[in-house]
C-alpha cells in the first residue's frame, strides 16, 4: 500500500486519511496527539507515495505554535554587503598582504 500525502492537512484530517488507508498515525512531538485537532502536519515519514506492508506506523511532525522557535522572520536587509569583492577592497597603507593587480 501506498502512503498518503499528509503534509499540510489539520491533525484531524491526517488521522482520518491514515486510518481509512489501515495506517496507524504516531506523532513524537505530540504526546498528546489523539486530541490534537488543528494544528497542521509539516513532515512525515514515510514520504508521501512509499510502499509500505498495512498497519504500518506513519510519523507527522507539527509547526511550532507561536512563541516555541521557528526560523524567525525572513524580510530582504537592505542594504546588502557592497558587490566587487577583492577588486574594490583598498588595502592600508603599507600593508604586507595589499591587493595586486589592480
Amino acid at each position: 500500500m501506498r502512503v498518503p500525502r499528509l503534509v499540510g492537512l489539520m491533525a484531524v484530517d491526517a488521522r482520518e486519511t491514515a486510518r481509512a488507508r489501515g495506517l496507524f498515525l504516531a506523532a513524537p512531538d505530540r504526546p498528546d496527539f489523539h486530541r490534537t485537532m488543528v494544528d497542521y502536519v509539516v513532515r512525515q515519514y514515510p514520504r508521501p507515495g512509499a510502499e509500505v506492508p498495512a498497519e504500518s506506523m506513519v510519523y507527522v511532525w507539527f509547526d511550532l505554535a507561536e512563541g516555541e522557535g521557528g526560523g524567525g522572520v525572513r524580510e530582504p536587509r537592505v542594504p546588502g554587503p557592497p558587490a566587487g569583492g577583492l577588486q574594490h577592497e583598498l588595502g592600508e597603507p603599507g600593508d604586507a598582504f595589499e591587493v595586486i593587480g589592480r
